[in-house]
């Protein structure tokens, strides 16, 4: 317990700004970045030679000394980045490693979205009207990438037509499919009709 103790005072120590006791993401933010400095390998820092080149427009440049992969990039005023250093021979692209830098720094920081299930729940005596406001419900799930669950579900002597559940579920799912593709096609399971459409 004191050897985990002690890595977790570690850990705060070194997260934690000690002058005014606040948690220094900016420091952390400065770490990552120094890290990543140390991790991409940009022109002269690149030492394996020969390395494999890739020009800027994505064209194979073939296998060829640092020296004249390096001379290659000035000519063409950029920086010559190490992309892929565990091949052999390692791999390098002529590119502009600012512009690479601020591109991978964005990307980073945009939200990801993490696709959820929606369900939409009918009855086979479901109303025109109703049908018509569950469909837009479902339409705005899509739009905003999350799945729709589409549940018939059947009560008692309900059972006994399954078939006006299926014009239901028909009926929403060929509106829906304007928006989305069928992941699952409806299928009856105890005492509903289930279909899953995910977004396009």
């Amino acid at each position: 317990m004191k050897y985990w103790g002690r890595v977790c005072l570690l850990v705060l120590v070194a997260i934690v700004e000690p002058s005014r006791g606040n948690w220094a993401f900016p420091r952390l933010q400065e770490r990552v970045e120094a890290i990543d400095r140390i991790t991409t390998r940009v022109n002269e820092q690149i030492r394996i030679s020969p390395v494999r080149v890739i020009g800027d427009d994505g064209a194979q440049l073939g296998i060829m000394p640092v020296d004249q992969a390096l001379s290659k990039a000035r000519e063409s005023d950029l920086d010559l980045v190490e992309v892929a250093p565990n091949e052999r021979p390692p791999v390098c692209r002529i590119m502009d490693f600012g512009k690479y830098k601020y591109e991978k720094k964005k990307k980073a920081q945009q939200p990801t979205h993490q696709v959820k299930t929606k369900e939409i729940r009918l009855r086979p005596k479901t109303g025109d009207h109703d049908i018509e406001f569950k469909v837009k419900q479902a339409v705005g799930f899509l739009q905003h990438k999350d799945k729709v669950q589409v549940s018939v579900i059947f009560r008692g002597r309900e059972l006994a037509h399954i078939e006006e559940g299926r014009k239901v579920m028909d009926k929403v799912v060929s509106e829906l499919l304007e928006f989305g593709k069928l992941e699952f096609p409806p299928q009856q399971q105890a005492k509903r009709m289930i279909c899953t459409i995910m977004p396009k």
